[in-house]
């Protein structure tokens, strides 16, 4: 029996030896996640923390700062696990209940941290890109534990959400957009 890090057979792993294990692309730590429905608070931890480090790592790039950030990411991790959660079962049969996905894509979300890397100077974009590369290998590798599916399918299963959640997106600014266009257009 493996034992993890900092601890005996069986006992859960702390919340960084998590977000080590889960930015390493360790599907035991996808699994082990999945399981724990105690570690929902971590998972919403490392969205937080990821947020916190991007914010950092965007500053001079025109990012938001840290509490936009977190709000936007926690609304982003909700959408995004929801959609999931719905395309993985209903259209490929995947077995996963909303918490499993929120845990999962959250801890999926660890290799963020090093987004802070944005703010050096020159290199700081090709960082931000590399990592958003990374969390969706990660994303990919925690869609296919949390559905209990193979990797075919969870990679179809994120593109089709994430394909859902920028059309949101879109629809969503482009709604804000012309709102404060009427507003301002108003008030002029």
């Amino acid at each position: 029996m493996e034992v993890p890090a900092g601890g005996f057979p069986g006992a859960p792993r702390s919340l960084v030896e998590r977000m080590i294990g889960a930015a390493l692309l360790d599907a035991s730590v996808y699994e082990e996640v999945e399981a724990d429905r105690g570690a929902t608070g971590q998972a919403a931890a490392v969205v937080a923390i990821v947020a916190i480090c991007s914010a950092i790592g965007n500053m001079g790039h025109g990012g938001r700062g840290p509490i936009g950030a977190i709000i936007l990411a926690f609304i982003s991790w909700l959408i995004w696990a929801g959609l999931t959660y719905v395309v993985g079962t209903k259209l490929f049969g995947g077995t996963a209940d909303m918490g499993e996905m929120l845990r999962t894509l959250g801890f999926a979300q660890s290799p963020g941290v090093l987004a802070i890397l944005g703010i050096i100077p020159f290199l700081g974009r090709l960082a931000i890109f590399l990592v958003g590369i990374w969390i969706l290998v990660a994303a990919v590798i925690a869609i296919r534990q949390a559905l209990d599916f193979d990797t075919g399918k969870a990679v179809a299963t994120a593109v089709i959400a994430w394909l859902v959640v920028m059309a949101v997106t879109a629809a969503f600014m482009m709604f804000v957009l012309g709102t404060a266009l009427a507003v301002g257009a108003v008030t002029h």
